[in-house]
């Protein structure tokens, strides 16, 4: 791929707690420079949604980023999101319960979140801390539930995205690819693992690393 043909593949990030609205601010910017979408802290979609173009797709998180959060609170603090102006969710679902071997409570929570949203809903299982079993759990719950990609990595847990993670995920649903992607060869693997969405805050990096 190229680099027009990579950018709307990638989520440009900033997560981290320390971000501020200029971060947030220049990530947009950058994002609209290339043309890429942006995942950002939900305490900004409000302000992100009035400074950015209208075109520009902003996604951002819920129960992020342990996924420990009660679930009447998730779904709260999904719905907030979409009257703020987020146009995706990235949920982090509770790995705790699904080492726990409770697959009920994860896929309630999970179908109670995507039912009271009307936009598209990607479930980050946290591929790092999960066994392979575990991992066509999570994603088994995740189609349950009707959510609309899979998502390997908050970037918060050792690890990262892995073609092996990805082309598990990819038997259940689109996977966005995320933790430790800095490079458009890295990238490059994600996608043709099967990847259709990449998560990244290197986003520039990767697509000057692409070809023009």
């Amino acid at each position: 791929m190229n680099q027009s043909e990579l950018a709307p593949h990638i989520d440009h990030t900033v997560l981290g707690p320390e971000t501020t609205l200029d971060d947030v601010h220049r990530v947009i910017d950058e994002a609209e420079t290339w043309g890429m979408n942006v995942c950002i802290p939900p305490c900004y979609v409000s302000e992100a949604r009035d400074y950015a173009a209208a075109e520009t797709t902003i996604a951002t998180v819920v129960g992020f980023p342990h996924g420990q959060t009660a679930p009447a609170v998730k779904r709260a603090e999904a719905v907030q999101a979409v009257e703020d102006g987020a146009d995706e969710l990235d949920v982090v679902l509770n790995v705790g319960r699904l080492k726990a071997d409770e697959p009920e409570a994860v896929t309630a929570e999970l179908v109670d979140i995507v039912q009271s949203v009307s936009i598209p809903v990607k479930v980050i299982v946290e591929t790092a801390l999960l066994t392979d079993a575990e991992k066509h759990v999570a994603a088994e719950a995740a189609t349950a539930a009707e959510a609309d990609f899979l998502k390997t990595s908050t970037g918060f847990a050792d690890g990262g995205a892995t073609v092996e993670d990805v082309e598990l995920l990819a038997e259940y649903l689109p996977v966005k690819a995320s933790g430790g992607i800095g490079s458009y060869e890295k990238a490059m693997a994600m996608i043709e693992a099967g990847a259709e969405r990449i998560g990244a805050s290197s986003g520039t990096a990767i697509l000057d690393g692409a070809p023009d």
